[in-house]
């Protein structure tokens, strides 16, 4: 399983801010946004592309356009902060939907919610902007491929070697795209040094 960990400037400015406590809710959106912009540049540098021609005011140029529909999947709900770039960025794209639960006691998660459209002949990239134990994303991965998904990608901001560690042993045909590795979980299964919850800090509720 590739692990693609960004070493763009601004990827690592952007996660600066994200990690910063004193970030407030609504510059912690702009960064998520950004960030996920950036990997999403990267994820998606080797889709299929058409070659043909477009006419220009003046004359006719080559072009080309981006053959695969992809089928963005974020993990409800802190993926939600990781969708509004994915579907301005790319030419043909439709969502689908994962809804995990995880039991703070356990740190096991529980499929709540599935929605997908067909995946044949496209490309799902999973949304979910923390890879911790590796046990949400494993089951979204395993949803998506019962359903036809091939060429799967995953984006997420930060991943902790614990859930890179699943994801190779159970997905290994899958590419991670993160901004982070980062050193451990802690006894609660948060990443350390990690950013805190996402999803209380993206949407104010922490």
């Amino acid at each position: 399983m590739p692990l693609i960990v960004s070493k763009h400037p601004l990827v690592a400015d952007c996660l600066r801010g994200l990690r910063d406590t004193s970030t407030e809710p609504e510059e912690f959106r702009a960064l998520a946004r950004n960030a996920i912009t950036l990997l999403l540049y990267e994820a998606t540098a080797d889709l299929p592309v058409r070659k043909g021609t477009v006419r220009t005011p003046l004359a006719d140029a080559p072009a080309l356009e981006v053959e695969q529909e992809v089928v963005a999947i974020p993990v409800l709900r802190a993926g939600l902060g990781l969708l509004a770039p994915v579907l301005e960025l790319l030419p043909r794209v439709s969502v689908g939907y994962i809804g995990l639960e995880r039991d703070e006691e356990t740190a096991v998660a529980r499929i709540y919610y599935k929605k997908l459209p067909s995946l044949k002949g496209k490309i799902p990239l999973l949304l979910d902007p923390m890879l911790a134990t590796g046990g949400s994303a494993a089951q979204a991965l395993d949803l998506i491929k019962e359903a036809g998904g091939r060429d799967t990608r995953m984006v997420c901001i930060v991943a902790a070697p614990e859930g890179v560690k699943v994801l190779e042993e159970r997905h290994p045909e899958v590419d991670v795209y993160t901004a982070a590795l980062d050193e451990r979980l802690n006894d609660r299964a948060y990443i350390v040094p990690g950013l805190g919850d996402f999803g209380d800090r993206l949407f104010g509720t922490g």
